[in-house]
């Protein structure tokens, strides 16, 4: 099958405007994404829907359930109390890591990242504005020097934002950013004891403002109905 002559979309920008529709929550929790409806909604091939659902999964937006199709992820409470829980352990040591090992090049890098932050904030891309803060603590393990340390929170960071986007954090991302500098001025200072503390304050306060009691969105705009139709 080939793409419609009038279609000029890419995988890339469909994945983009999937991924949209999943933060705004007009693509609730648990929606299946039907190939066929998605190929007929963007004017493509599915062999191009499967590029950007492909795209979609290796960022934990969505999930593939062998013989069922892809699903809009749904991570539970208590997957999010442990990822949250394993996390906590590993910033911690992740911390005093960075407190004993950077340098004036690694905080320069990081105050760059967090003006990026502050950037994004003032606009409103909300993915982007997840993906730098998410990124913050990738840049921390990457100033380690820990290869393992740092694929694991990747991991742990994509499911975490993932569950953030889909919970509605009432934790303000502008209040996360400015944990971040908090964070960044006590390992500056070399007050890795402090830096440790706020980093545990810093991951409790985002995982205690999740809501996993309210009800899921009722999914509304073309995309949704394309899929059931």
């Amino acid at each position: 099958m080939t793409d419609s002559p009038a279609s000029d979309s890419s995988a890339e920008s469909i994945a983009r405007d999937i991924a949209a529709a999943i933060v705004a929550h007009r693509l609730p929790p648990g929606t299946r994404l039907r190939e066929e409806a998605l190929a007929r909604a963007y004017g493509v091939s599915r062999t191009k829907i499967r590029a950007a659902l492909l795209m979609l999964s290796k960022d934990k937006l969505i999930r593939t359930v062998p013989e069922k199709g892809a699903f809009v992820s749904r991570p539970s409470a208590e997957e999010a109390r442990e990822i949250f829980a394993v996390r906590r352990i590993l910033e911690t040591a992740l911390a005093r890591e960075f407190v004993a090992r950077a340098g004036p090049a690694d905080f320069r890098r990081l105050e760059q990242h967090l003006r990026q932050e502050r950037k994004a904030l003032a606009g409103r891309d909300a993915q982007l504005r997840n993906r730098l803060l998410s990124d913050f603590h990738i840049l921390l393990a990457e100033t380690v020097g820990n290869g393992v340390l740092t694929e694991m929170l990747r991991e742990l960071s994509a499911r975490s934002a993932v569950i953030t986007v889909l919970y509605q954090s009432s934790h303000d991302a502008a209040c996360s950013s400015d944990e971040h500098h908090a964070f960044l001025e006590a390992a500056r200072a070399g007050d890795a004891e402090r830096a440790c503390r706020l980093m545990v304050e810093h991951l409790e306060n985002v995982e205690r403002a999740l809501d996993f009691s309210a009800p899921p969105a009722t999914g509304d705009g073309g995309l949704v109905a394309a899929l059931l139709t």
